[in-house]
């Protein structure tokens, strides 16, 4: 089926609003790329800032956790 039977048969209204979905259908999907692609850099930021802390919380710690006592081993000070 050519244009020109398209015309004749449904009317020039009917193809331009055909020819206005395609192109919304395809002006969408062009406006979807840098959302694609905004979701991929946050899933990769997201993922590295889990890495680094989970590294951080389970790192042990590198002194006593507990200062409010003297580090003598002792309760109650040197």
């Amino acid at each position: 089926m050519s244009l020109f039977d398209v015309v004749r048969r449904f009317g020039t209204w009917r193809l331009v609003l055909f020819a206005g979905l395609l192109l919304a259908f395809l002006a969408l999907h062009l406006v979807r790329i840098p959302l694609v692609l905004l979701a991929l850099v946050l899933q990769v930021a997201l993922g590295l800032l889990n890495d680094a802390a989970t590294r951080q919380a389970s790192a042990p710690p590198r002194r006593p956790v507990n200062d409010f006592y003297a580090h003598t081993g002792q309760a109650g000070g040197a």
